[in-house]
């Protein structure tokens, strides 16, 4: 007894959403909120060093010219009360304002006829000082850079006073930039934490979303909200789950339809089988069963060679050898097989031709599987009487502008709305199955795949005829568009 025959095992789709994977595992330093509070303590850091960096010398210079400013008015009123008497007779006022300057860490020197009191101050100070000259800036002093003011007096006489700079201004302000660092800082991490709240709040929301949808939840949506980033991310994310929910309500209503597309000649082969088995039919019914089933399993072989071709149409090794092909020859090849076929079921045929050659640049086999599928629809749908045309012209006056093939019928037609869906796998089937002879929904797609591939144009209209109209422009010969140039 022979060994049953190995069935292939057959992986069955899952009905329903899928759940949703597990997110992988976040590490805290990588997430938004801590880059968003790095950044923003960053700037705030970067802000209050640029502003210490420009503030600082400012602030300095205007403490020192304060500085400068009181020490020139001290050295006025030392001048007026030292004038009043000579400074040889200074009476108990001059040395009373003498002492309360120095108490004030503010240096004074007495010139006498030209000669200073004590050393420490520039000669050259001295000089302009004794010459009835003022003085007021900064000089080194004893070996110390000082801020000066001196004041002539009569008779070779004057007054200086002087005060050492320090680096007091630069650290009392260095030191104030603690504070304003610490609420920088501070304000950093608090508009760090807000930003980063608002910005991954709707990103979280969008990867929620886009997990639901890879699980197969087809009915979330996002909220629109500002600001217009994020309003754009959750247009695009609701743009793709009602996509991704039509294009798979058209892929089930496609696959519904093939699949009662298959089963109507598998019943009708397994039917004549089990009769034929059964010996219910008899010896003269014999041929005509025979080629019952013959012409079904002919319909069931062309339903898988449209699948196959459909599925290999987009793939870079779609088998293509274009040429040159004249299509007036085309059409007469066409009309020779198309001729008979049409006149056994009533139905006129005509082919329209200019005359003369119509070149074009395409692939032969592949064109002709296009005008003999836009024929069999034609056929199948138009009633007796009612025509078909094979009609083929140039596309302009211009050979190089190439070559236009067009298919016309006298049947029902389509409606406008029929040719906004008239290419797509399985719609005018599903729209139409049950109303009127339909096939199954793979010969426009397909007709529509190759004339794309072949880089040409295809479009459907309504023929002056009564019915369709299906018209199929192809481009032209290089040759013929490198002579024309």
């Amino acid at each position: 007894m022979p060994e049953p025959a190995h069935q292939p095992t057959v992986a069955l789709p899952v009905i329903g959403p899928r759940p949703a994977p597990a997110p992988p595992r976040r590490r805290f330093a990588h997430t938004l909120t801590v880059r968003a509070v790095l950044v923003t303590c960053a700037v705030a850091l970067v802000s209050v060093l640029v502003t210490a960096l420009v503030a600082v010398p400012l602030a300095v210079r205007g403490a020192e010219r304060r500085d400068q400013a009181a020490l020139a008015a001290q050295a006025r009123l030392a001048a007026d009360v030292l004038r009043v008497r000579a400074v040889r007779q200074r009476d108990s006022a001059g040395e009373r304002l003498i002492r309360q300057l120095r108490q004030q860490d503010i240096d004074v020197y007495l010139i006498r006829a030209g000669q200073v009191d004590r050393p420490g101050l520039p000669r050259q100070l001295v000089s302009r000082v004794a010459a009835g000259g003022n003085v007021s800036g900064r000089r080194l002093v004893d070996g110390h850079r000082a801020l000066v003011e001196g004041r002539a007096l009569a008779g070779g006489d004057g007054v200086v006073l002087t005060r050492t700079t320090t680096s007091g201004p630069w650290r009392q302000v260095l030191l104030s930039l603690w504070v304003p660092l610490l609420a920088g800082l501070a304000a950093g991490v608090g508009a760090g934490l807000l930003l980063a709240r608002r910005l991954a709040r709707p990103i979280r929301v969008a990867a929620t979303a886009a997990a639901r949808l890879r699980a197969g939840d087809r009915a979330v949506r996002v909220p629109v909200e500002p600001p217009d980033e994020v309003a754009d991310l959750a247009h695009a994310l609701n743009g793709l789950a009602a996509a991704l929910a039509t294009s798979e309500g058209r892929q089930r209503e496609f696959l519904l339809s093939v699949s009662h597309e298959l089963r109507t000649p598998l019943t009708a082969i397994r039917g004549y089988a089990e009769a034929l088995a059964d010996g219910v039919i008899d010896a003269d019914g014999v041929p005509d069963t025979g080629r019952t089933m013959l012409a079904e399993a002919e319909h069931l072989d062309r339903l898988v060679s449209d699948l196959l071709a459909l599925a290999r149409l987009e793939a870079a090794d779609f088998p293509l050898e274009p040429g040159p092909v004249d299509l007036t020859r085309l059409a007469a090849d066409a009309e020779r097989t198309w001729s008979d076929r049409c006149a056994a079921v009533g139905v006129p045929f005509r082919v329209e031709t200019p005359g003369g050659p119509v070149p074009a640049y395409t692939d032969p086999g592949r064109i002709r599987q296009v005008v003999d599928g836009l024929l069999e629809n034609a056929l199948r749908v138009v009633p007796p009487g009612a025509p078909v045309v094979l009609a083929v012209r140039p596309a302009g006056a211009d050979p190089a502008a190439g070559g236009v093939v067009e298919v016309r019928d006298g049947g029902p037609g389509f409606t406008d709305d029929d040719l906004a869906v008239v290419f797509e796998r399985g719609a005018l089937h599903q729209r139409y199955r049950g109303v009127r002879k339909v096939g199954s929904g793979l010969g426009l797609a397909l007709a529509a795949g190759l004339v794309r591939r072949l880089g040409g144009v295809i479009t459907a209209g309504h023929a002056t005829e009564g019915g369709a109209a299906f018209t199929v422009r192809l481009p032209a010969d290089p040759y013929l568009i490198r002579t024309s140039a």
